[in-house]
């Protein structure tokens, strides 16, 4: 009885010992879950989202020069209102344009710089996202229907914005596009949805 009794106080005391190596298990528990996170966002950052700059006040007042916007072209077709990142090679092939898309494929874009109001298929559009009327002209003489696979594309900063009132920049093709701004990520004081 006491042989048995003694087997049994040996094995509760072994389970109740600690383990030398349950330390050295759960760090390495956490370095690998750092590691994995760390391996998705970089997968996440590299194929389906960017951090990119605004640079410039030709989107104001929707975005600050300095910004950080989060842009995606994960899934992405443009739609009139979108504010959209792409480049363009004839006005600059090193610098990305933010703008907002105005008008897609088929569709009759005209502006009436006298009143600065932009029309879209005859009918004008309310825009009160831009700071001032549009009486900038630029190359823009219309009306002019937006081309298969392109939209038109100006800043809300309308007359301190280089656009698709440029000849250089016109009609941009949709396979241009990087992606569409979604959310400015900083400074954190003004994280918010790009509307």
């Amino acid at each position: 009885m006491e042989i048995v009794m003694a087997k049994e106080k040996k094995k509760q005391t072994a389970a109740e010992a600690p383990d030398p190596y349950a330390a050295s298990k759960e760090l390495y528990d956490w370095i690998l879950c750092l590691l994995f996170a760390l391996v998705v966002c970089v997968l996440l950052f590299a194929f389906c989202f960017h951090v990119i700059d605004v640079v410039g006040s030709s989107m104001f007042p929707t975005l600050h020069n300095g910004e950080k916007m989060l842009v995606s072209d994960l899934f992405y077709k443009p739609k009139v209102g979108d504010v959209v990142i792409f480049k363009k090679a004839e006005y600059d092939p090193n610098k990305a344009l933010v703008k907002r898309v105005i008008a897609t494929e088929g569709q009759e874009v005209n502006i009436d710089f006298a009143n600065g109001i932009v029309y879209i298929n005859g009918e004008a559009i309310i825009e009160d996202y831009i700071n001032d009327l549009t009486f900038t002209k630029l190359d823009f003489i219309g009306p002019k229907t937006v081309p298969e696979g392109c939209v038109f594309v100006m800043g809300d900063n309308r007359n301190a914005s280089v656009d698709s009132r440029k000849a250089e920049i016109g009609m941009v093709d949709t396979r241009l596009i990087i992606g569409r701004a979604y959310y400015v990520l900083y400074p954190l004081s003004v994280l918010r949805a790009i509307k």
